[in-house]
């Protein structure tokens, strides 16, 4: 049973329909279902589909059935169906009974054809696949019967008979519905509802079946076996609704489930599409369907989202009949929310640079104190190892600093944070010109208080010379255009060759070492990070969740575009190595030498 997430409540136009029918004494209970092709991995739109369907029925008191639709095993397989099962246990749910399948009613399916060709409601074709289409019309010109529509009750049932038993090779004949040819609705124009598949293993039912029903057949019989009451569905399936009807009026099923439709989820810089999806898994373009940009449940669990921000953001777009593109900073914004307010602080330097404390005083404290939460105390706190040697980033020190820089400088000072204030005094390069060492003076009299006479105005994150070596993968958005693929352009042309740098040298306070996999951080002027499933203590991996604020938003405004040369959704300018590979980008830090706890190395880009 998985952990209960609550969800707020909220009115939408279903969940009036629904409380309408139960008023009414149309229902005694509500049962729903999520049916679920298992091709792939789940991803948000679905998520939406989960938080409604199993959210509905747990705020009204129903159940929820979870029923995959398995009637295409050529593009199935048993991980998707294990994965499935993770996702909707990880979002908080669960569901009605045993685990269902459209192929625990094959036979039954296969009754009801028999019925629907004893009615004179169905005849086997012979037609191709190519000839179905020219024979179907346009949008603007009806139809033509099939030449082997007149087939009498006798001939369809024998032939629909061997077709189960195997006699004919694929693509030969189907089993089609006899409707009307001349109907406005082209699904209405006698749809295929059987078709020939041999060789195909069933990861349910084997071998045993070469004759498989399609979705529009199965879905309404699915529903009606298994008393569903309301079979919500996203809008592309309503032109598919006099369909449902027309099955389920025409075969002895023991209810009628009403279909209602709502608008899928479309969300700006990424791709739903799980034929899209498919090709970016199987190109390699990312590693794998749990990659953290990707749309996909997986994806975004392992990119540090949680459960409560996955069903937050659900609630916020609500549900409507009108389709619209949400804006990913609305899904960013959820999971900021709620790390905020749950997740301890630490502080990593992601582009070291050593700096050297003349004068640390000998009676100087051996750790600072610095709380895991500044608005809550319950979090505790942690101690922060302090010595002569300490680590900064990079980009907090500039020689010859821009218009309102605020940090380190030659002959300025700063705060290091839970610290001292400290003043740059010497500037040590190597034979290159490239900064490795800053020597720096700090105030005794600074800690827990401000300086006496000056305003010193930055204050600098920082990790001490014991800090741990870990690899950070700084993720953004996997597209650089808000719809990529739009005006029939190859989508991969729009990926964001910034959506992924792997920083293999940064450094993290101590505090980290043995941060459990899936534990998440706000990482201090940097943004909320998870530790990875590769994390070990030998190599700590670190996923970047989100940043603390919108850059892009703020690129928008500019009129800019995140991904080619801008600093993208990073929370502090950094320099760009460039996209490398596809759509990932690994930091050698060229040119530098790692550092290390005591060595005097520097690494990372200069800004």
């Amino acid at each position: 049973m998985p952990d209960p997430v609550s969800t707020p409540t909220r009115s939408n136009f279903i969940r009036q329909i629904i409380e309408d029918d139960l008023a009414n004494g149309k229902h005694e209970r509500l049962i729903t279902r999520f049916p679920p092709e298992p091709n792939g991995y789940l991803h948000i739109g679905h998520a939406k589909s989960i938080v409604l369907n199993f959210g509905l029925a747990e705020q009204l008191n129903g159940v929820c059935n979870l029923r995959f639709d398995d009637t295409n095993p050529g593009k199935e397989s048993p991980e998707f169906v294990a994965a499935i099962k993770a996702d909707v246990h990880w979002l908080g749910f669960d569901w009605a009974g045993p685990v269902r399948f459209a192929s625990d009613y094959f036979e039954q399916l296969y009754g009801f054809a028999v019925e629907l060709i004893e009615q004179g409601l169905a005849y086997v074709c012979d037609l191709s696949a190519e000839e179905t289409r020219a024979y179907r019309g346009t949008l603007t010109e009806p139809g033509r019967d099939s030449p082997y529509r007149a087939r009498s009750v006798e001939e369809n049932l024998d032939l629909f008979r061997r077709m189960r038993a195997g006699e004919f090779p694929d693509g030969t004949r189907t089993l089609r519905a006899k409707i009307d040819m001349a109907a406005p609705n082209i699904n209405l124009r006698d749809p295929v509802l059987y078709r020939i598949r041999h060789g195909v293993i069933h990861h349910q039912t084997g071998s045993e079946w070469c004759l498989y029903p399609t979705y529009d057949y199965t879905h309404p019989i699915s529903d009606a076996l298994e008393g569903i009451t309301h079979s919500l569905c996203t809008l592309e399936f309503e032109d598919h609704r006099p369909l449902y009807d027309w099955c389920l009026a025409h075969v002895s099923v023991p209810c009628r489930p009403r279909q209602i439709e709502f608008s899928r989820l479309n969300l700006e810089y990424t791709v739903m599409s799980k034929r899209l999806l498919t090709q970016l898994v199987s190109e390699r373009i990312v590693d794998g369907w749990d990659d953290p940009r990707m749309p996909t449940i997986a994806g975004l669990r392992r990119r540090g989202f949680t459960p409560g921000a996955l069903r937050g953001f659900c609630e916020r777009i609500g549900v409507t009949k009108a389709d619209n593109l949400v804006e990913m900073g609305v899904l960013e914004s959820a999971i900021r929310d709620e790390l905020d307010a749950t997740a301890p602080r630490a502080m990593a330097v992601l582009d070291p640079l050593r700096v050297l404390l003349t004068n640390l005083p000998a009676d100087a404290p051996a750790a600072m104190q610095a709380r895991n939460h500044p608005k809550d105390e319950s979090m505790g706190a942690r101690t922060i190892p302090l010595s002569s040697v300490l680590w900064i980033d990079r980009s907090d020190f500039e020689e010859t600093p821009p218009k309102g820089f605020k940090r380190l400088v030659p002959g300025g000072e700063v705060r290091l944070r839970n610290a001292y204030v400290i003043r740059c005094d010497e500037v040590v390069k190597d034979a290159e010109g490239r900064v490795t060492e800053l020597r720096c003076s700090l105030d005794p009299e600074t800690l827990g208080k401000n300086p006496e006479g000056r305003k010193v105005k930055g204050v600098i994150h920082w990790v001490p010379a014991t800090a741990v070596r870990a690899e950070v993968r700084l993720y953004d958005r996997l597209f650089a255009v808000p719809q990529p693929g739009a005006s029939d352009r190859d989508f991969r042309a729009d990926l964001n060759p910034e959506s992924l740098r792997v920083l293999s040298d940064a450094l993290l306070e101590p505090s980290l070492a043995n941060a459990e996999p899936g534990s998440r951080f706000q990482f201090e002027r940097e943004g909320y990070f998870v530790v990875d499933p590769e994390s070990t203590p030998e190599r700590p991996v670190f996923n970047r969740t989100v940043t603390l604020r919108d850059t892009w938003a703020k690129l928008k405004d500019a009129g800019g575009q995140a991904g080619a040369g801008q600093p993208g959704s990073g929370q502090r300018a950094r320099g760009q190595r460039g996209s490398g590979q596809k759509a990932r980008s690994v930091d050698q830090r060229v040119g530098a030498q790692a550092p290390t706890a005591q060595g005097n190395g520097a690494s990372g880009d200069a800004v």
